[in-house]
């Protein structure tokens, strides 16, 4: 299951956030710093209209969405790195996450305490940034003392991972996310294991005011943030207000609930937009399995093969490969379910190592 750490400065709307996609009160949000120090954990479905319109062709008796974890994290300080406030305990949590959401305050509120006492999201930013470089280099000075050994002892291996692991050290060294860094797959390869927090995709969800929902583009601060980080194709900004997403909470009519947004100026809930981000910043991609038992939906990285894909169904489905029936979303529909897709040849025959496509519809033969 994909997880997505929410983390930021103390006081900056990660609970109230995480409040509001796992639509619950799990998550203590109050005005002082450390208010959260267990991580707390809420899985969501994946929002997909799609589905929606599957379910209306197919009407199985069963739907199962897709789902992505959150995990609200404890509020970083500087010195984490070295263990100032919850900062061990910080890290080790993050490392456990596929993506990280960094909540940026971009509002000003005298109501509301910032932790340095002054709202400027490029330094909180680069606060947290610089905690997370910081941890990678210490893993990676622990690494080199044991590689460089073996690479004494004439160890091939050790010799490549040596020459990636400076590579990266002094990337990080120049205040960089090793998201930033170019590295093939051989090199990514040999350092997955060390799990290295700034490799992971980052987006940044910047809490504004209520006001500024209609035009959030014209708030200095978020302004500044996507003048910040245009360069890293690894990052990426979602926009929300702490404020009506804590209201929302309270709103379990979803017509309701879409007015009140369309009022302020809003075309969809945060949930959609962090999820939608986050999956493209993981570069995954969604099939469906659809008959009248169940429809589901299925998470994959994009450019898995049909045997790959086939195996996050069940192992036995992967070993023993037929072949794969597919039909594309849009000719599902438009074709009114499977038995018209046959009737008009949209059905395709697809072997192991047909790439599977976002929305494709899939019926998988085999035999064990």
């Amino acid at each position: 299951m994909i997880g997505i750490g929410i983390v930021g400065l103390p006081n900056v709307g990660k609970s109230t956030l995480f409040n509001a996609i796992t639509k619950s009160n799990n998550a203590l949000s109050a005005n002082y710093p450390f208010a959260t120090i267990e991580p707390n954990i809420g899985t969501v479905s994946v929002p997909d209209k799609r589905m929606r319109e599957l379910e209306k062709i197919i009407n199985p008796k069963a739907v199962v969405e897709a789902v992505v974890k959150f995990v609200d994290i404890a509020g970083l300080v500087k010195g984490a790195s070295k263990g100032e406030g919850l900062g061990n305990q910080f890290l080790t949590n993050i490392r456990n996450t596929e993506a990280i959401c960094q909540v940026v305050r971009c509002f000003d509120n005298d109501d509301i305490i910032h932790v340095d006492g002054k709202v400027d999201p490029i330094r909180d930013i680069e606060t947290i940034n610089l905690e997370l470089i910081f941890s990678d280099i210490e893993t990676i000075n622990r690494a080199l003392q044991k590689q460089v050994k073996l690479v004494r002892a004439n160890d091939k291996t050790a010799k490549a991972l040596v020459e990636v692991l400076e590579k990266c050290k002094t990337h990080l060294e120049s205040e960089n996310l090793l998201n930033s860094l170019e590295l093939d797959s051989d090199e990514l390869e040999l350092i997955k294991v060390y799990q290295f927090l700034t490799i992971k995709p980052m987006m940044y969800a910047l809490n504004i005011a209520e006001d500024d929902l209609k035009d959030p583009e014209s708030n200095k601060y978020v302004k500044l943030v996507r003048e910040y980080i245009k360069d890293n194709k690894e990052s990426d900004i979602v926009i929300f207000s702490a404020k009506v997403e804590s209201e929302l909470i309270d709103i379990d009519d979803e017509e309701m609930k879409m007015e009140f947004l369309k009022e302020l100026g809003v075309s969809e809930p945060s949930l959609d937009r962090l999820i939608s981000t986050g999956y493209r910043l993981l570069g995954l991609i969604t099939f469906f399995t659809a008959g009248v038992k169940e429809l589901r939906a299925w998470t994959i990285k994009n450019g898995t093969n049909a045997q790959n894909a086939a195996s996050e169904i069940h192992t036995d489905i992967s070993r023993g490969f037929i072949r794969a029936e597919t039909v594309s979303y849009d000719k599902f529909i438009e074709d009114k379910g499977w038995q018209g897709a046959k009737a008009n040849a949209n059905v395709r025959l697809e072997g192991k190592e047909y790439i599977v496509k976002d929305g494709d519809v899939m019926y998988f033969r085999f035999n064990v």
